[in-house]
């Protein structure tokens, strides 16, 4: 009996085609087969397919995943309900491991078994047609049981309720993010929003503009108005993350909306009262940059009315792999794997383990292995820990090699500040976290 769904194969391969041109129609409603993926906006609107499976690579010589990656998020966006499964060659698992990172199903190494590709592309089916997508929930706090994280757990409880403001510290990857979401969740605030502000990604050009909002006119490209971040959190909560990297002359103008609790767009005089509560974090020794004259010692004062400093993965051992079961529990939900457990060797492995990217490495890693997985246990062998390259004396680097490298030395010199990182190896923010991924930092 055929399954009622639609699928649309994208890929440019002759032979590929034609072999899926005879497996695929006996099993589904209906299959369309196209070559380039520059059809496949006309194809979705004539076919409104149920699944797409896409190619990685659409050209012999540009093997980089990008333009299959560019097309999981086109397709994402223009058709959030259509599911996308992956068709990639062994040697690009790590491409497809991204893009079911940006939102695809599934993916199916070539050449492959007919049996499980058709099971996938069937599985893919019934997900589209619930009523309704979970929408994404806030990141889940986990206390653990180390001291100091107990210490952090009591505090929250005495100052979540109030509206002090809040500064968080830390290396990076030790979810400062998770903590604000857990500060704002306790409050009297919870049923309003928490708008979050990575600080460090805003261009100076446009800080007041994102912060404060705009007025139509107000510059070349200011076609509508628009409302900033802080109108954006009236009532409820702001998080500043990254403001350490707020430049001086900016710190300024933040103080003086802190002090005043009042917003001016950009283009009008017209003040509009903001009633905020105020969460910061960084990864910067703020004491340090206001003795340096690199942060406004009033700002400093302002914004750290309480202070919370969480600990490294590396301070809380036995946590570990508590937060790696529920990180697989999580990861094979959302990718539909069957993996119910951590075998006791990966466990002592990750007990182990530096955790230098801290709770952040750890996610990335589990989320990886549960992709890779095809067992009921996660095992040594879905997971790589990669220890930081050292140079061998008297071999050539490869430029992979030399890439990783600048990239480490740059984290461990911005102390794991990756705006700073970014800004001090000439590369987007998006280009950076990329690489990260790519060589396991």
């Amino acid at each position: 009996m055929k399954n009622k769904g639609k699928i649309l194969v994208v890929d440019d391969n002759l032979g590929i085609r034609k072999a899926l041109q005879m497996l695929l129609p006996p099993h589904f409603a209906e299959v369309e087969i196209i070559s380039s993926p520059n059809s496949i906006e006309s194809a979705m609107r004539r076919l409104r397919p149920d699944v797409v499976l896409l190619d990685m690579n659409f050209y012999a010589d540009i093997n980089t995943g990008n333009e299959g990656l560019y097309w999981i998020d086109q397709i994402k966006r223009m058709y959030p309900d259509v599911q996308v499964v992956l068709f990639t060659a062994y040697a690009d698992i790590a491409l497809a491991v991204e893009g079911m990172k940006r939102g695809a199903f599934d993916f199916v190494v070539k050449p492959w078994d007919n049996d499980r590709l058709i099971e996938i592309l069937q599985s893919a089916i019934p997900s589209k047609t619930k009523k309704s997508q979970p929408q994404p929930s806030a990141p889940e706090m986990y206390w653990g049981e180390s001291p100091a994280m107990m210490q952090i757990r009591d505090m929250v409880r005495k100052i979540a309720p109030t509206d002090a403001s809040v500064l968080i510290t830390g290396e990076n990857g030790t979810g400062k993010d998770v903590l604000a979401h857990e500060i704002h969740s306790q409050s009297l605030r919870s049923g309003q929003p928490i708008v979050c502000v990575d600080a460090g990604a805003i261009t100076e050009t446009l800080f007041e503009s994102e912060l404060f909002g705009h007025v139509k006119g107000a510059f070349t490209d200011a076609h509508t108005d628009h409302v900033g971040k802080f109108e954006q959190a009236h009532g409820g909560t702001l998080f500043l993350d990254e403001i350490g990297n707020i430049p001086l002359h900016l710190q300024a103008k933040l103080l003086r909306v802190l002090q005043n609790r009042v917003v001016s767009r950009v283009g009008s005089e017209k003040q509009i009262p903001i009633d905020i509560r105020l969460i910061c974090a960084t990864n910067m020794d703020l004491e340090a940059m206001v003795r340096e004259g690199r942060f406004r010692q009033d700002l400093y004062y302002r914004i750290n009315t309480m202070q919370l400093r969480l600990p490294s993965l590396r301070e809380r051992p036995a946590d570990i792999v508590p937060l790696a079961e529920l990180f697989m529990r999580r990861y094979a939900e959302r990718y539909h794997r069957p993996v119910c457990g951590i075998s006791s060797e990966l466990a002592q492995q990750l007990a182990v383990h530096s955790w230098k990217g801290n709770i952040r490495e750890l996610q990335n890693v589990i989320e990886k292995a549960v992709i890779l997985s095809e067992g009921p246990m996660l095992t040594p062998k879905e997971i790589s820990l990669n220890k930081n390259p050292q140079p061998t004396s008297g071999a050539r680097q490869t430029l992979d090699e030399a890439e990783e490298m600048t990239i480490r030395d740059a984290v461990a010199r911005c102390n794991g500040n990756l705006s700073m990182v970014a800004k001090e190896l000439g590369i987007s923010r998006p280009t950076l976290y990329s690489k990260l991924k790519k060589y396991d930092i």
